[in-house]
C-alpha cells in the first residue's frame, strides 16, 4: 500500500533568546539543530509548559496562566517569498518573524488544520508507524501582528512596514506548534504531515 501522507523537509532551524537580537526581542538566530523537551526549545524565549494570557485571548483577563500552545513557530519559504513580494522586499528572512522552523514542501502550509501533527526525522517504513525523532502538534494559524511588523520595519529601515506587514502576511504567516514527542530536529530532516482524526461521512 502506498503511503500518501504529505512530506516536506526542514530547511532551517532558529532560536529566540532574550537579548540575542538588536532588532527586536523575539527575532531568532540560526542554529545547527534543535533539541526539544516537552516545554519546547530549552532556553528559547517562548519555551515553557505554560504561558500568560494576552491580546490573543480577548475573552480572558490578561496574565492568567494557560497551557503553552505557542512553544514553537514554523514558516514556509514559498509563503515568505509571497509576503516579500507584497512588501516589495527582495527577501524576507524567517528570523525577522521569530521563526523556529522553516519547512518546505508541504502545500498550503499556513492552512494546515489544527490538530495535525508534523513528524520529523523519519519515515514510515511501510508499516504505518513513525520511526523518527520528534513530533509537533499544529495548534493554530499564527495571526500576523504589529510586533512582527515592527521587526521587519526595523530590519529594513522602512517604518511603514509595521502596519503593511499585517495585511501583506494575511493567510501566509505560518503555524504555532507544541511538542507531542520530544527529540531533535535538524536541517535536512524529513517532515511527514499526519492529518487530524475526523468523523467519517456527512
Amino acid at each position: 500500500m502506498t503511503d500518501e501522507r504529505a512530506k516536506g523537509v526542514v530547511t532551517g532551524v532558529f532560536v529566540a533568546r532574550d537579548g540575542s537580537s538588536s532588532l527586536h526581542g523575539f527575532v531568532t538566530v540560526p542554529a545547527a539543530a534543535l533539541t526539544l523537551d516537552h516545554a519546547g526549545i530549552p532556553g528559547d524565549l517562548h519555551a515553557g509548559l505554560t504561558r500568560r494570557s494576552g491580546p490573543r485571548e480577548p475573552w480572558l483577563p490578561r496574565g492568567l496562566r494557560l497551557r503553552n500552545d505557542r512553544q514553537l513557530s514554523a514558516l514556509c519559504p514559498v509563503e515568505l517569498a509571497e509576503i516579500a513580494g507584497r512588501l516589495d522586499l527582495p527577501t524576507l528572512p524567517p528570523e525577522w518573524l521569530g521563526a523556529n522552523l522553516l519547512i518546505d514542501g508541504l502545500p498550503d502550509f499556513s492552512r494546515i488544520a489544527p490538530g495535525s501533527r508534523l513528524a520529523f526525522g523519519g519515515d514510515w517504513g511501510g508499516k504505518g508507524r513513525f520511526d523518527g525523532r520528534a513530533i509537533l502538534r499544529v495548534e493554530a494559524y499564527n495571526m500576523p501582528c504589529r510586533r512582527a511588523g515592527r521587526a521587519v520595519a526595523a530590519a529594513t529601515g522602512r517604518k511603514g512596514l509595521e502596519f503593511a506587514f499585517v495585511k501583506a502576511a494575511a493567510a501566509l504567516r505560518g503555524l504555532v506548534l507544541s511538542v507531542d514527542l520530544a527529540g531533535p530536529i535538524a536541517p535536512g530532516d524529513a517532515v511527514v504531515l499526519i492529518p487530524p482524526v475526523t468523523p467519517k461521512g456527512g
